[in-house]
């Protein structure tokens, strides 16, 4: 495999998620993550003359396995998924839990449990790409609301992404969502010279019709209120200076959600 041909294609599916196929010209392979409709899945495959071959699955929801059933008979492609959804999702061929390793063609692909969105949510990381494909737990300045978890459930999994994703990676995800979460961020750290930068930069793709993913972990822990709970100027502006990184997270969620 050479890194340097491997072709990662990212497209619009539904009215703002994103389907991503990877696919590797050396071996063939290519691999789906997510399907959150199969048409435009089989009109890329179609385009590219690609054959799919896996499909990985990040959590139940079923705006990211609406389209699992038809994409799996009309491919064949193998599909793996958490074990937490076995039972939920007919079509898992395969499963994993927190730390196991798969194999798809030459990708050692890792599943990185992050529960909290749901309690099944794997993020999947390909450390030969630098890349990863987080769900619904990591956004482009945001993160997942919490429906299936609790709140320090999900930190602990944003903790996780920081301490095992590289600042290089880059990060992709399951939602266009990141025009709302910047006004969101500028509430929570107003004076981020970074953020603002940021916030700019999203404005002016929307408005081109370009996505803003994929984003870099780097870019997240210099922007994202909810990778910055220790920060301090954060810390000040909601008058936390003395609460855990957990209870600073929790704070920034909840206003997220009332917002």
């Amino acid at each position: 495999m050479s890194l340097s041909n491997v072709e990662i294609r990212q497209f619009p599916c539904l009215s703002d998620n994103f389907g991503v196929l990877v696919h590797d010209p050396d071996s063939g392979t290519t691999i789906a993550i997510d399907v959150p409709d199969a048409a435009p899945y089989l009109a890329v495959l179609d385009e590219t003359g690609w054959t799919l071959t896996d499909i990985l699955v990040t959590h139940h929801h079923w705006d990211h396995v609406q389209g699992l059933g038809e994409l799996k008979t009309k491919t064949g492609a193998n599909v793996t998924g958490p074990e937490r959804s076995r039972t939920v999702i007919s079509e898992l061929q395969r499963t994993v839990e927190d730390g196991d390793k798969v194999m798809a063609g030459p990708f050692e692909i890792t599943a990185i449990g992050t529960p909290g969105h749901t309690l099944d949510q794997i993020s999947w990381y390909f450390p030969s790409l630098k890349m990863a494909h987080t769900g619904d737990t990591l956004f482009s300045l945001g993160c997942g609301r919490i429906f299936e978890g609790d709140l320090e459930m999900m930190w602990s999994s944003l903790s996780k992404l920081i301490r095992l994703l590289p600042a290089d990676t880059s990060i992709y995800c399951g939602h266009e969502y990141t025009a709302a979460n910047a006004a969101f961020s500028l509430t929570i750290d107003p004076d981020n010279d970074a953020l603002k930068q940021r916030a700019a930069e999203v404005d002016a793709l929307r408005a081109a019709g370009i996505p803003t993913l994929p984003t870099t972990m780097e870019q997240e822990l210099a922007t994202n209120p909810f990778l910055r709970a220790s920060d301090p100027g954060i810390r000040k502006n909601l008058g936390l200076e003395s609460a855990t990184d957990a209870e600073v997270f929790a704070e920034i969620r909840t206003r997220k959600d009332n917002a």
